[in-house]
């Protein structure tokens, strides 16, 4: 797999760089603002964005507007936000702009190398990690139809958010898979999803917790 991490912290850069290595990744470009990420993708055609959120010049959002940019030339194409912050506005823009192969991880999420790596390649390969502070965040700013989820169906849904299958959820709550299913489609239901074939009720029950549906 090949990289591209825009990040203005060269201290950060670097050990991201080492932590990619060590998992086998390989970093063709490194850059410090928003429009090094555009041209970086543009010019290395690489198989996801690492990107941070606030960078030069004014360190508020340059970041997660140019990976809108990117994905808007390159629909799909993955990337995968670090940030110490949640930001609303462009995060659930981002998400709902295409809910595949696209990350919201918190920098503190660095710290586990395993957990790290895993939403590297699952962003990748067209997934959705979404970290779960993020999803409380965000759900708490943007109540709604929402509140109509019971508290065991809320945590089922945060971690399909993370992109976990009914199997990885039903070991982290400890319960059967079929238990896991039946949550999932009371979820469906109080969201008001309702089967269809081009729709991916699953993707759509994820954004509509963003506040995107």
């Amino acid at each position: 797999m090949r990289v591209v991490i825009a990040e203005d912290s060269v201290l950060l850069r670097e050990g991201l760089v080492r932590l990619l290595a060590d998992g086998g990744i390989e970093t063709v470009a490194t850059v410090g603002d928003g429009p090094g990420l555009v041209a970086a993708v543009d010019g290395h055609g690489p198989d996801l964005a690492i990107v941070d959120v606030r960078m030069p010049p004014s360190h508020t959002d340059e970041g997660l507007r140019a990976a809108i940019e990117v994905r808007g030339r390159r629909p799909g194409f993955p990337i995968l936000v670090l940030s110490q912050y949640v930001e609303e506005r462009y995060a659930t823009d981002l998400i709902g702009g295409g809910a595949a192969a696209v990350g919201y991880l918190l920098k503190e999420r660095i710290a586990d190398v395993t957990e790290f790596l895993d939403a590297v390649r699952r962003v990748a390969a067209g997934g959705t990690v979404i970290d779960p502070e993020v999803v409380v965040q965000l759900l708490s700013r943007r109540r709604g139809r929402l509140d109509a989820l019971s508290a065991r169906e809320r945590q089922v849904l945060s971690l399909m958010a993370e992109g976990r299958s009914n199997a990885a959820v039903a070991s982290r709550l400890v319960v059967s898979e079929g238990a896991v299913e039946k949550h999932i489609s009371a979820i469906f239901v109080k969201l008001g999803l309702d089967p269809a074939p081009d729709d991916h009720r699953r993707v759509l029950a994820v954004l509509a917790y963003l506040g995107h549906s």
